[in-house]
């Protein structure tokens, strides 16, 4: 599911973001699947062994795909045993688009690793996406589960500041 910079623009106000932020379930057994769907000439894709290592992480693994022509790049995190992967990947949403469609984290999961992001570099930027995101849509947005993530990841202090940002 697609999140981060480019969920916050879907679900907030347009920004320019450099790269794509993607959660994915991945096994060790499936990296060679996962890594023979793109080829190679086109995107730099991690060597089978780093794939493989990561997929086995419980928590916190994580590659990049670079586009080799332009430089674009996605950072894929890998779910593990992350419950609030876990609980987004099973709220994901499908955002129909003029040649396809694609997968999109929930915007309470956005929030919340936007909190989280926020606590750990202080950048205005997680802040602003937040604010607007809770302006924009506002209707699309369960506060009860925020506020259940917030409480249980003890990110109280940054959804105060958050909520206050724009105001």
């Amino acid at each position: 599911m697609v999140t981060g910079g480019v969920a916050a623009v879907i679900y907030g106000d347009p920004r320019f973001t450099r790269d794509i932020d993607i959660v994915l379930w991945l096994v060790p057994e499936d990296a060679e699947r996962f890594s023979g769907a793109f080829d190679p000439e086109a995107f730099y894709v991690p060597p089978l062994d780093t794939l493989r290592e990561e997929a086995g992480r419980r928590r916190y693994g994580h590659f990049n795909i670079i586009h080799r022509d332009s430089a674009l790049r996605a950072d894929v995190y890998l779910s593990g045993s992350d419950t609030l992967h876990a609980w987004a990947l099973d709220r994901r949403r499908s955002l129909e688009l003029d040649q396809g469609s694609i997968t999109l984290a929930p915007p309470e999961y956005v929030i919340v690793r936007k909190l989280e992001y926020y606590r750990d570099s202080r950048s205005d930027r997680h802040l602003r996406d937040i604010g607007m995101m809770l302006q924009l849509s506002a209707d699309q947005i369960d506060q009860r589960e925020v506020e259940r993530w917030v409480t249980e990841l003890d990110l109280g202090a940054e959804w105060g500041e958050a909520r206050d940002f724009l105001a």
